[in-house]
């Protein structure tokens, strides 16, 4: 039952955070007249010899005191008598509350970062190869050309929803939990907004945000669901974006070539290189959705307030942020090696199917209805697969036949300069939005 029940093998990590709360809550204490200076000074430098034991590896887990808060409060104790009257006023399920938001708020700022990184090496690989062009694909099949940069760039909105996303989870932690006691506060004199002052629970203008509910602060997971609903999304924009990778790393595309530390060859196939990292970014997805789901199902049946099965809350989370960090990491390493294909990007965007839709413009442009211009385009392309000739080489006779509104000059719509200025809208591939858009970033990456 030992074994069952013991959590200090996980949440010892929380450490800092435990003492961080402890000083905050024998503050109070002092200021409210529940214990002296004296005793909150001794506390302090108790908790603070025991923090820097943790750091340096030398503290010992004990795993007969359960979880980690008995573990420091049983150091502190034998080293410091006044620590007896550290727990008054509260309870391990407030306590335990506020070293995770505690822990919520660094956990969401360090992931946020490992993004930006990820970011930065994304940007810097579209500027650096800002003028190479390839199919972009709907289907996986070849559609529309498109800048390399602006395909990198639909990669850096999805994770720069994430960073954001992890900013708000940091907001909705940022109420401080201590007070609430065990489910329904204290009799003693205590004061909640200094602890959360003290404690940096404050909003923009510095003041104190506290859980306004002793029952619901004791009970609530929706940040712990929050958090690795984050991580489980960022996974997947992680896995989408090493699939594409998988892809134009294949020999069959091979539009890059992915950096030698980032990948492996085979056991048995000296001429393999496989994309590791990419795989495995795929495959940490699946995990990431999975620590969301262990915490959905939970929480689902738990009458309130507090249940011991609570306590099972905390290896997901931990995981959860350990695994993202790292899959940011290895995502911002491999885009940063990576060496971009041009003769082969540039073979690719050559076909001239590629800008079939311009030619349904350009019949638009002559008055055709574009569902007519549709149609004929279509016809043209089939016309073209039957003779075995590019779309940019029949014969004008030929189609003007399949409609009248053809002209001499449809071949130059063929013309990918041309194509790709004309697509200046805002958000779409043209060199000025491109430009417009490396700008953006530049603003929005190095200012943050």
């Amino acid at each position: 039952m030992l074994r069952f029940s013991e959590s200090v093998s996980f949440d010892h990590r929380l450490a800092p955070f435990d003492i961080q709360g402890s000083k905050a809550h024998s503050a109070m204490l002092a200021h409210v007249g529940l214990i002296t200076a004296e005793e909150r000074d001794a506390i302090h430098a108790g908790l603070d010899a025991i923090l820097h034991e943790v750091r340096e590896g030398k503290f010992t887990w004990d795993t007969k005191l359960e979880d980690v808060h008995m573990n420091i409060e049983q150091a502190l104790t034998q080293r410091v008598p006044a620590a007896a009257k550290l727990h008054t006023a509260r309870s391990r399920n407030d306590q335990v509350a506020t070293d995770m938001r505690l822990f919520f708020k660094y956990a969401c700022a360090a992931v946020a970062e490992k993004i930006l990184e990820a970011e930065r090496a994304l940007l810097a690989l579209a500027e650096r190869e800002r003028d190479v062009l390839i199919p972009g694909y709907t289907h996986l099949q070849r559609a529309q050309p498109v800048f390399l940069a602006h395909h990198l760039f639909a990669w850096m909105e999805m994770l720069d929803r994430d960073r954001r996303r992890f900013s708000d989870v940091a907001d909705h932690a940022n109420w401080c939990p201590l007070g609430a006691g065990a489910i329904a506060g204290t009799t003693l004199p205590i004061d909640r907004e200094f602890t959360a002052k003290t404690l940096g629970f404050v909003d923009a203008q510095g003041n104190p945000r506290v859980t306004q509910n002793s029952m619901d602060t004791v009970a609530d997971r929706d940040v712990f669901i929050e958090f690795a609903s984050v991580c489980a999304l960022a996974g997947v924009h992680f896995s989408r974006i090493a699939e594409d990778l998988i892809l134009w790393s294949s020999s069959e595309f091979f539009f890059v070539s992915l950096p030698d530390t980032f990948c492996t060859g085979s056991s048995l196939m000296p001429q393999k290189k496989n994309p590791d990292s990419c795989e495995l970014l795929r495959g940490k997805s699946a995990r990431l959705q999975g620590n969301l789901h262990t915490l959905l199902t939970l929480v689902k049946g738990l009458p309130l307030t507090y249940n011991r099965d609570l306590q099972e809350d905390k290896p997901p989370v931990f995981d959860s942020f350990e695994q993202t960090s790292l899959c940011a990491d290895v995502l911002g390493g491999t885009l940063a090696g990576m060496q971009i294909k041009r003769d082969r990007c540039a073979a690719a965007v050559a076909d001239p199917a590629l800008l079939a839709t311009d030619l349904a413009d350009y019949l638009v442009t002559k008055g055709v209805p574009f569902r007519n211009a549709h149609h004929a385009v279509g016809a043209v392309v089939k016309l073209a697969e039957q003779s075995g000739r590019p779309l940019d080489q029949l014969a004008l006779a030929d189609v003007q036949k399949i409609n009248p509104a053809f002209g001499d000059d449809y071949a130059q719509i063929f013309d990918l300069k041309r194509a790709m200025a004309k697509r200046a809208g805002t958000g779409m591939p043209s060199p000025e939005q491109v430009a417009r858009q490396i700008a953006r970033w530049q603003e929005i990456l190095l200012k943050d």
